[in-house]
Formats: C-alpha cells, sequence, structure tokens
C-alpha cells in the first residue's frame, strides 16, 4: 500500500513508549501496534487526532503517501 506509517519514528523522536501512548489516546496496545507495523487497513479521524494531539505532531509526520504500485490485498496469489 502506498500509505505508509511512521509512528515507530514518531515515538522515538518523541521519547514516548507505545504503551505510554496507548494509555493517553484511550486505544489497547494491540491496535496500536497494528497500526505501527503497518497492518491497519483504516484508521478513524477521531483516533489519529488523538495521536497527534498527545504526539505533538500533524497527520501528515505520522502517515505518509509514497507513489507506486498498491500493495496487492491478496496476497499476489491468483
Amino acid at each position: 500500500m502506498p500509505i505508509r506509517v511512521h509512528l515507530d519514528r514518531v515515538l522515538l523522536e518523541r521519547r514516548m513508549s507505545l504503551t505510554e501512548l496507548a494509555d493517553r489516546v484511550g486505544v489497547t496496545i494491540a491496535n496500536l501496534s497494528i497500526l505501527k507495523t503497518g497492518k491497519a487497513r483504516a484508521i478513524r479521524f477521531s483516533t489519529l487526532d488523538a495521536l497527534c494531539r498527545e504526539l505533538g505532531c500533524q497527520p501528515g509526520d505520522i502517515v505518509t503517501f509514497e507513489p507506486g504500485p498498491p500493495d496487492d490485498p491478496d496476497g499476489g496469489e491468483d
């Protein structure tokens, strides 16, 4: 998918753990981990708002668009 998530970089820059962020935004560690690893297929605006508020950043600091072919959602098998 050409949308990339940079949550790990932002957390490192803020010296914040995933556990601390989860507590602050009210999202489970498991869900943040899915987002952080780029396996999430969607994110709610309310979650993005809470992440930006707690991390002191803009949405573009967390997610970016990188042009290229879209990932095959079926894993490439025909």
